[in-house]
């Protein structure tokens, strides 16, 4: 007998739809073909004991199982209830003909319990795209699968729960999630407050400058100075994500399995924070099956390198084409996939190998030549993609003891999203381009148009400093963002000169 189960598999962010041909004839075997992994091959072993378990069985005759297409590689646990069920209807064990209307997944433990798997918001999208009636997975991912509309979710324990469903004998309940009211619940709730940081006033100014212009930013400066507790409380000034994005953020995480377990859309923008001793492949995302890495785990939101002179040279080098163009696409020998990357980038670093700069008055370990060596371990074009450069100085005694707190994010974030509300309405022709850091060369001579007294005090800057092309547009870009802040129609030289001054690594001299 022959019958139909479908599956999924996911390549990128994107599923496709997998079915799952099981027929049983005469003979002895269980031949499993379609391009299945190792992970899947051993689904025999699990499914035996899983359906002993609970009384049924794997026939004793020829089972051929075909995942089409037999060309797409398949991998992962997740089939093991598709082939099961599929089994079953097969060699007439269950009995039920609305097979072909359900999406089945799931990873059978030996007991018949499920275990839950990844991909599941994917795969769920594509259900609803390819009409399916309803969704049979895990309980575990139920509720992030429910943000689908219009797509019945079952969350089920264990297999026998689907096979009594199938046959009539119970129901299923569908998980209904309000996704909106949900989402907005989320939104006000960050982990860290910009009213813990006790002075850095200037600095602070450059975070917000940067979350208002979605600008990269590095922050250079000695040990304990506060550039970690910085960077971990720019997500609580960022705009709220919107639904979008937010489904877009949790469609990546869920690739790889990173939703925690009955949570469903995410409502805090993302912030990672690899060790340095990170590869190329797991920050940019590869392998022999393609997945997502940092970068994209750090879309829509931030991403956190500290001691950035200690990453591989090459790590950072191949980070250079993703911040361009914010999305990184993986190719292999068969197929290529595309993995969206727009995130802030917020890298911070020592000046020296001591940690300090070449101060007189202070710890003096390191001469300029090794700091001039140590800072070189980052290279000139990475740096022309970072938007601002700061340094940041210890905080003194009488700030670290001062008892009030400082600004609240809350406040902060209000004049952000006011900023970013003005460029929303600047940009809002174009599909690609949302912030001021996305400006492309053709929109920053339209928008960040100067009158003579800003092009003289720019051409001035560039010739001192030996600026690069790139540089040149990243301060009209952060221009066009002070000005923003300041509900400024046209940029002026007050503008433009703030915007030279967060451009420390390029001015001559600044070692000492």
């Amino acid at each position: 007998m022959l019958v139909k189960v479908y599956g999924s598999a996911v390549f990128g962010v994107e599923a496709t739809t997998i079915t799952v041909e099981v027929n049983i004839a005469k003979g002895i075997g269980y031949h499993l073909v379609g391009l299945p992994d190792n992970a899947i091959k051993e689904s025999n072993y699990r499914i035996a004991a899983a359906l002993q378990n609970n009384g049924y069985k794997i026939p004793g005759k020829k089972i051929t199982i075909n995942m089409a297409p037999a060309d797409l590689r398949k991998e992962g646990s997740a089939y093991d209830l598709t082939l099961a069920i599929g089994i079953l209807q097969a060699s007439s064990q269950l009995k039920g003909n609305a097979l072909a209307d359900y999406l089945i997944m799931g990873e059978l433990s030996l007991d018949g319990s499920l275990q839950p798997i990844k991909g599941a918001l994917p795969i769920a999208i594509k259900a609803r795209e390819e009409g399916f009636k309803g969704f049979i997975l895990p309980k575990q991912n139920a509720k992030e699968a429910a943000i689908v509309d219009s797509l019945d979710v079952y969350g089920v324990e264990n297999i026998k729960e689907v096979i009594d469903f199938f046959e009539g004998r119970s129901t299923l309940e569908p998980l209904i999630v309000d996704t909106r009211k949900e989402f907005y619940q989320n939104l006000e709730n960050p982990e860290f407050d910009f009213s813990d940081v006790k002075g850095q006033e200037s600095i602070k100014r450059c975070m917000e400058i940067a979350a208002a212009g979605g600008h990269n930013i590095i922050l250079i400066g000695p040990p304990g100075s506060g550039k970690t507790m910085l960077a971990k409380r720019l997500p609580s000034i960022l705009p709220p994500m919107t639904l979008q994005e937010a489904l877009e953020t949790t469609k990546i995480h869920s690739v790889v399995g990173r939703i925690k377990e009955n949570s469903g859309l995410m409502g805090q923008r993302p912030f990672r924070s690899p060790h340095h001793t990170i590869s190329d492949v797991a920050l940019v995302g590869g392998g022999a099956y393609p997945q997502p890495g940092e970068i994209s785990l750090s879309h829509n939101g931030v991403l956190f390198l500290d001691e950035l002179p200690e990453f591989k040279r090459t790590v950072l080098e191949v980070m250079r084409q993703p911040l361009e163009d914010r999305e990184v696409t993986i190719s292999r020998a068969k197929f290529t996939v595309t993995y969206p990357s727009s995130f802030m980038l917020v890298a911070s670093m020592n000046p020296s190998p001591s940690g300090y700069f070449n101060d007189t008055e202070g710890h003096v370990t390191s001469s300029p030549a090794e700091m001039q060596r140590y800072l070189s371990k980052v290279s000139g074009p990475l740096l022309d993609r970072i938007d601002i450069h700061i340094e940041v100085q210890p905080v003194p005694f009488d700030k670290l003891s001062d008892e009030r707190k400082g600004e609240p994010s809350k406040v902060i974030r209000e004049r952000v999203t006011k900023a970013r509300a003005f460029q929303t309405q600047r940009f809002a022709a174009s599909d690609a381009v949302h912030y001021n850091a996305q400006m492309t060369v053709k929109q920053i001579r339209k928008f960040c148009a100067l009158d003579a007294a800003s092009k003289q005090l720019l051409k001035n800057a560039m010739e001192s400093l030996n600026l690069s092309a790139r540089a040149y547009d990243r301060i009209l870009k952060v221009a066009r963002t002070i000005a923003d802040l300041d509900s400024a129609q046209n940029v002026n030289a007050d503008h433009i000169s703030e915007a030279i001054q967060y451009r420390s690594l390029d001015r001559e001299g600044w070692l000492g």
